[in-house]
């Protein structure tokens, strides 16, 4: 690679190690789509939270050891899963868990969109941030209006190439590519358009639910989205 392009491919000959992970755990579907998905273009690990981690934003646990686990996923390859955060796997990840430094970090799919102020939110983007401090290339992938029967196989599709592409042709140093696939089918999609993040406005409320001893338990939930 020439300039200021990352050169993604490992200069010792082996396939490059590309690194999966998420926030919505180890057994999340979009997860499983995306390592079928990118498994023929190089080396896939899978390092993910053992349980739903979504908001986690780019929270680290910094007093207490992390446990880690190998899991098999539904094709039956390895996977580790670690009661950590997305930032965590991440940095286990690129710090000494596996054998050699990962190439490329691959963040989703992620079961809804990360759009304007989500971002500052989603434990998918801050995992694939957390690729780019490590100097490591990263994009996070999110599948738009999830739902029952919503086929993975698009943004999985669209992953396939999309990596193909940064592995072949690089894109520029400290870039995070936050990537969000719309819910049409796969002949419906015309291409990809860089854009800019816009606000998201929340309508949270918090909601008095009940008292247990001395404590008042409560629940914050979003009313209503706005653009």
């Amino acid at each position: 690679m020439a300039g200021r392009d990352c050169a993604l491919v490992a200069f010792d000959s082996l396939p490059p190690l590309i690194v999966l992970t998420n926030d919505d755990g180890v057994s999340s579907p979009g997860l499983a789509a995306l390592k079928a998905a990118l498994d023929p273009l190089g080396d896939v690990e899978v390092i993910a939270p053992d349980q739903n981690r979504s908001g986690a934003a780019r929270s680290i646990t910094m007093s207490t050891p992390l446990s880690v686990e190998e899991v098999d996923l539904p094709d039956g390859s390895r996977a580790f899963s670690t009661d950590g955060t997305p930032v965590d796997c991440v940095r286990m990840a690129a710090l000494g868990l596996l054998d050699r430094r990962p190439d490329l970090i691959v963040s989703g799919i992620n079961l809804g969109e990360n759009l304007g102020d989500d971002i500052t939110y989603s434990g998918t983007v801050a995992a694939a941030l957390e690729g780019i401090m490590l100097d490591i290339p990263a994009i996070a992938l999110s599948a738009e209006g999830y739902h029952a029967g919503y086929d993975l196989d698009v943004p999985a599709r669209f992953a396939r190439r999309l990596v193909s592409f940064a592995l072949t042709q690089g894109f520029p140093a400290k870039t995070l590519l936050n990537v969000n696939v719309p819910d049409r089918p796969w002949e419906a999609l015309a291409g990809a358009r860089l854009t800019v993040l816009g606000r998201r406005i929340y309508g949270d409320k918090v909601e008095y639910r009940e008292a247990r001893g001395n404590r008042r338990v409560y629940h914050i939930y979003n009313d209503d989205l706005s653009w």
